[in-house]
């Protein structure tokens, strides 16, 4: 299956859990270790931004990942970084590009389809730290879990997902009879029960992203 369709499948379900959120829910923690919601939302937002500027040849400049303030309309702001990051990966001719991601190193570049399927983990994966800071549910259609799973157990585990700023956190154990998506939580370093109440909200922090 077209890589572009999933990830815009993850994106639109991205969109569609951002539009929930209230003015009063920016500060609720989130699985993401250290980070408010508002927190969270700017990193999605800047990633998707990023991401269609590597799309556009333009990724190896850093100011393109910058995290930036949303404004008045948060989830405005985040919808429309979602339908340029869509439309960059739909460009005609776009497979034939290399991205560049200054986060995995300066001179880092990918290969299309790998690059738009690391931002397809990371958008179903924080849909669901979207949904779980909210209080609410997110299990994605089983296509997108079933075509997301050999990509996410793909990720290196080990030691160096516990040095700072490291994308995913060491995995976890799942539960038994756990959900293919719940699998992935889980290997990806987050817990499938984590639950905001058992959680204070917390100061702003990037060092690390995930619990």
């Amino acid at each position: 299956m077209d890589i572009r369709d999933l990830d815009r499948r993850a994106v639109l379900d991205s969109v569609a859990m951002v539009t929930r959120i209230g003015a009063g829910d920016l500060a609720r923690p989130t699985p993401c270790a250290g980070w408010t919601l508002a927190d969270l939302l700017g990193h999605m937002t800047a990633q998707h931004h990023g991401f269609a500027a590597a799309a556009e040849g333009t990724g190896a400049d850093r100011e393109a990942w910058r995290v930036r303030p949303l404004g008045e309309d948060p989830p405005a702001a985040y919808a429309a970084a979602a339908e340029r990051v869509t439309a960059a990966f739909a460009a005609e001719g776009v497979f034939g590009r290399r991205f560049a991601l200054p986060e995995f190193g300066e001179e880092a570049v990918f290969p299309a389809a790998q690059a738009m399927g690391f931002h397809f983990i990371d958008y179903l994966v924080h849909t669901w730290d979207v949904a779980r800071s909210l209080g609410t549910v997110y299990e994605p259609e089983p296509g997108l879990a079933e075509a997301c799973r050999p990509l996410a157990l793909a990720v290196p585990d080990g030691r160096a997902r516990l040095v700072p700023g490291a994308a995913f956190r060491p995995a976890l154990r799942a539960p038994a009879g756990a959900s293919p998506f719940a699998e992935i939580l889980a290997f990806l370093g987050r817990s499938p029960i984590w639950d905001p109440v058992a959680h204070p909200a917390p100061g702003r922090s990037t060092d690390s992203e995930f619990q």
